[in-house]
């Protein structure tokens, strides 16, 4: 291996944490990871690692080392990326991470037009509840619901703004009646909504007229996916929780109601996050500026007739 062979060996140990993940990352072994390292610091004559046989620390010596090999790397990667015109032109695989329901709803379809407008660009898209780590699942970009995203070393962008309101089936509510105070929700069937950033055991209610927090007891039916949750909505089961963005087709036809129409939750952001660079491939950044394009417009749209009318 080359001295920037071993620079960028001892950054991804740094950034995972184990020699095996690098390992299994590089398609490489144990060992001539390890061998890596050790060749920085023989070159060097200082220690960069501290080993133990159950973690790896970097010394302050590595920590600075680290600052310094990830800017030269950067910048090498980034003349040989100009060279090769990926930061002009989008190509390549773009490995997408999304969370379940607004991938269904929303991003798949503005990845299948976002691919129709780059042909050289092909796009892998994943779903998941669970925020990634994307140097281990060597992801792109993942698009994130959150209050406030987790300290990372992570770039983020904002995509736009999401609420969840309650709704129920017409049938539901001729049976049942349609509460008209948070209070009453006590005498209804709760559907609860588990997810990353939602909590399954209280609602967090706002209104022009006031915030109001209802706790349901003895729900009778609780799912951590949102198309499970329209699914039970739309049968009559109960009042659930939806975002806005896995409801509103469903309100528009009539098959299911807003319950409390007046209240909706705090909103979550939208993000697109990925790896911090200084230069940022084009498939990266032609895919983000079509998610502001196409998702932040739709999710405008829709907070607009579900918040604002």
């Amino acid at each position: 291996m080359d001295k920037f062979s071993n620079m960028s060996v001892f950054v991804k140990v740094v950034e995972m944490g184990s020699f095996t993940a690098v390992a299994n990352h590089l398609d490489s072994t144990v060992g001539n990871v390890s061998r890596a390292v050790s060749a920085l610091e023989q070159m060097l004559d200082t220690r960069l690692l501290q080993r133990s046989t159950r973690r790896l620390s970097v010394t302050d010596a590595g920590r600075r080392f680290y600052e310094r090999c990830t800017a030269i790397l950067a910048d090498l990667e980034n003349a040989e990326a100009e060279a090769s015109n990926a930061l002009l032109q989008p190509r390549g695989t773009l490995r997408v991470h999304c969370v379940p329901g607004l991938a269904r709803h929303l991003v798949t379809e503005a990845a299948l037009e976002y691919r129709k407008a780059f042909g050289d660009v092909t796009v892998d898209l994943m779903l998941s509840q669970r925020m990634p780590n994307l140097l281990e699942d060597q992801l792109d970009v993942s698009i994130q619901i959150a209050r406030v995203l987790p300290d990372s070393s992570y770039v983020s962008q904002k995509i736009g703004v999401s609420h969840c309101v309650l709704v129920a089936s017409p049938e539901y509510l001729a049976n049942h009646g349609a509460p008209e105070t948070p209070a009453e929700l006590v005498d209804h069937q709760c559907l609860l909504l588990g997810t990353v950033d939602y909590a399954r055991d209280e609602w967090q209610l706002k209104s022009r007229m006031g915030d109001a927090t209802f706790i349901p007891s003895g729900p009778s039916f609780s799912v951590n996916d949102m198309e499970a949750m329209s699914v039970a909505v739309r049968s009559g089961a109960g009042i659930g929780l939806l975002a806005g963005f896995a409801a509103i087709n469903d309100l528009r036809s009539g098959k299911v109601v807003r319950v409390l129409p007046n209240y909706f939750t705090e909103e979550r952001n939208v993000y697109a996050v990925y790896s911090s660079r200084q230069f940022i491939d084009a498939k990266i950044t032609r895919f983000i500026e079509s998610l502001k394009d196409k998702v932040g417009s739709q999710l405008a749209v829709i907070a607009e007739e579900l918040i604002n009318s």
